[in-house]
């Protein structure tokens, strides 16, 4: 009798650890459909009423801590170039653990064999082995950042007709700080219009605010005094990495591009 009870109480505690992996399994599916819409939302800009990222926006809208809600969509922009580590979360295959930790290291030219890693080992196990691959990935880093110093350029030439052609390359840190910068002078010269003369398109509009900028800077001495904070360019670096340049983390821009911790 006794023996009876205690096969009875195993099936039931086998049951039981069944349906808990069985709903985690739902539970990572949800996440992925989750991070899908935060890529959208985020690519379509829907956090742009008052809020200065998406993080943000997520912090407020449904409760989460800042830093877990910049990770969220970390992740969510981070899967959009990663189908194989998408598609094993959208399957229950891979907890969002996994692939989170996954996603720091990740490319598309890595992203199978850390896809096997994920599937082989615990998420801890995960952690450990993102974390030798982001030793080498810094190597790799620097050498990356070295060359897109290297190959930055610049060229202003007029053209026959009098107009004046700008084209160049700029490092990630100074692209973004650009891109800033424009959208400033953008909002100063447009933020009044009435709307009773045609609205230029956006490529007119950065010329013009391109103009502003070097106006500016010329009148004040191209002093860059103190920016407000709105149009300041943030980095986002996992803490890990600020303590410690070994341990798994990464360092990106507001847009999500990636730059040397």
């Amino acid at each position: 009798m006794h023996l009876l009870a205690s096969e009875t109480c195993s099936r039931d505690l086998d049951q039981l650890g069944d349906e808990i992996a069985e709903l985690s399994a739902h539970l990572d599916a949800a996440t992925a459909r989750l991070l899908d819409l935060i890529r959208e939302f985020d690519a379509r800009g829907g956090w742009g009423n008052g809020f200065r990222s998406c993080a943000e926006w997520l912090s407020w809208r449904v409760g989460l801590d800042l830093g877990a809600a910049r990770e969220r969509v970390r992740v969510a922009r981070a899967l959009e170039t990663l189908p194989l580590l998408a598609g094993a979360l959208a399957r229950g295959e891979l907890s969002y653990a996994k692939v989170r930790a996954l996603t720091r290291a990740a490319t598309p030219e890595t992203e199978e064999r850390l896809l096997a890693v994920g599937r082989a080992g615990t998420a801890c196990h995960v952690e450990r082995i993102v974390r030798g691959w982001r030793r080498v990935d810094r190597i790799a880093e620097a050498r990356e950042a070295k060359r897109q110093h290297v190959s930055r350029a610049l060229h202003v030439y007029q053209n026959e007709d009098g107009m004046v052609t700008v084209r160049g390359r700029l490092t990630p840190e100074a692209g973004a700080l650009l891109m800033q910068a424009l959208a400033a002078a953008r909002e100063t010269l447009y933020q009044r219009a009435d709307g009773s003369s045609e609205t230029p398109t956006m490529a007119q509009q950065q010329a013009d605010a391109l103009a502003l900028l070097a106006e500016t800077a010329l009148h004040h001495g191209l002093d860059p005094g103190a920016p407000g904070e709105r149009y300041q360019v943030v980095v986002h670096v996992d803490a890990p990495v600020l303590a410690d340049p070994d341990q798994p983390g990464q360092s990106l821009l507001e847009n999500g591009a990636r730059v040397s911790a």
